[in-house]
């Protein structure tokens, strides 16, 4: 069995971020919206708004599972990708991570993984930088890293 790529835990919790809110409670993330207008809480994880607080530990549990997640999906769509360097499929499961595992498995992305074609797929990977009908820099950002560890 393939695990998570420690590279896709970091590009996670680096895009992610550990939300504390509010001040007065820091060791603890509470339910926000995301940019994209998500109910999220610890690493990213979808909530329901009324979610009990949380730890980091929780969180990174939460995380661990969420990610595990997006391998096995990643690895569903794009199976060739369990043969390929780890930077590769941890840069698609970051990706499957945050956008979805439907998102890949209809996206042009996809195809260009399937064929190889890792300069393309990089490009492919930039273009998904939408959130909420606006480009938002963290996804340019975190797209940017993908590309880069997928090359």
């Amino acid at each position: 069995m393939i695990a998570v790529p420690p590279a896709a835990i970091e590009l996670a919790k680096r895009f992610e971020g550990f939300h504390r809110v509010p001040k007065d409670d820091p060791g603890r993330a509470h339910p926000y919206i995301c940019p994209a207008g998500y109910w999220t809480i610890g690493y990213g994880h979808l909530c329901d708004p009324q979610h009990p607080p949380i730890t980091e530990a929780e969180a990174e549990d939460y995380l661990a599972h969420d990610l595990l997640s997006a391998l096995n999906a990643t690895l569903r769509y794009c199976p060739a990708l369990a043969t390929e360097p780890e930077g590769r499929l941890a840069a698609i499961v970051d990706f499957t991570f945050n956008l979805g595992a439907g998102r890949l498995q209809t996206s042009t992305l996809r195809r260009r993984l399937i064929q190889q074609a890792w300069g393309d797929a990089a490009s492919e990977l930039r273009r998904w930088v939408y959130g909420g009908g606006r480009v938002l820099p963290g996804l340019v950002a975190r797209r940017n890293a993908e590309a880069r560890i997928l090359l």
